[in-house]
């Protein structure tokens, strides 16, 4: 139960500031392209402890930086 709240925690960080973004990217890419650097921090520490998996956040990270450009 321990393990699985931490898990939680961070997947509904990575799905909050990813939301975040792709909200912001429509009105302001600049602001955008600012929160990237966090938000691939978060993706990365949750494929790093196995929250998803290395692909998947290749994937989301590849669709951000699509997003903001």
């Amino acid at each position: 139960l321990r393990k699985k709240a931490f898990n939680d925690a961070r997947k509904r960080a990575m799905k909050e500031i990813i939301k975040k973004i792709e909200k912001v990217a429509q009105t302001n890419k600049a602001e955008a392209l600012k929160m990237l650097s966090s938000a691939f921090a978060i993706i990365d520490k949750a494929a790093q402890k196995n929250v998803i998996k290395k692909n998947n956040a290749a994937r989301k990270k590849s669709r951000l930086a699509r997003i903001t450009k």
